[in-house]
């Protein structure tokens, strides 16, 4: 099946509340054109410099989501043009967001990302630092970064109830998150293989690649 066709089906399969991010890492222009002229237009990237050579080469009503690991000094190139960084795990990491949008005078949209899964490779916040990170005084200092909700990815299993567990897990936190920051309204868990369980436990934004893309280069 075409890109396109990719597209289409999973369209109809999600929600009208579910916004759809495209993870177009490794993928090149051509494909990226391919999706977007179906229609698409919120696509993701996990490295820094590949999405800033594609916003500089693709049209301008793209919104670009960073959603892999960021590294600090990395931020300068994107605060220009990124409109969410899903995977925030730090608050050195927010106020780096802040300093470089505020050059650009813009506002970044982020989430903070959690860690649910058993595995340890993941990045994210415990539930403590994540209670400090949001009831700290710093963070109501930072006037160019909005954060917008929570991140979350389950660990690779094939044990749909573990998976559903963890995403009920993020959920909850989201729920009691939102006491303190009543602007949350982005869920961000679920990609190509478990967005159909994420989608079940509440999730509001899914990041899907290899459905839409095929299996990555």
């Amino acid at each position: 099946m075409s890109i396109k066709e990719n597209l289409a089906e999973i369209k109809m399969k999600l929600p009208g509340s579910v916004t759809l991010v495209a993870v177009s890492k490794t993928k090149s222009i051509e494909d990226i054109m391919e999706a977007y002229n179906a229609g698409q237009r919120v696509f993701g990237e996990n490295k820094i410099q590949e999405m800033a050579q594609k916003w500089d080469a693709m049209p301008k009503d793209i919104s670009w989501h960073m959603i892999g690991h960021v590294q600090r000094n990395k931020v300068k190139y994107m605060a220009g043009f990124v409109a969410m960084v899903h995977g925030v795990d730090s608050l050195k990491l927010l106020k780096e967001i802040d300093k470089q949008a505020q050059k650009h005078q813009r506002i970044i949209e982020c989430l903070l990302q959690v860690h649910i899964a058993e595995e340890d490779t993941k990045f994210g916040l415990s539930e403590i630092e994540l209670q400090e990170l949001v009831g700290s005084q710093e963070l109501l200092s930072l006037e160019n970064i909005r954060i917008v909700g929570l991140m979350g990815m389950a660990t690779f299993t094939e044990d749909k109830d573990q998976v559903s567990r963890e995403f009920k897990k993020l959920k909850v936190l989201f729920e009691t998150t939102k006491l303190a920051l009543p602007q949350l309204t982005v869920l961000s868990m679920g990609m190509s293989g478990d967005y159909d369980i994420a989608i079940a436990e509440g999730s509001t934004m899914v990041r899907i690649g290899s459905s839409i893309f095929g299996n990555r280069n």
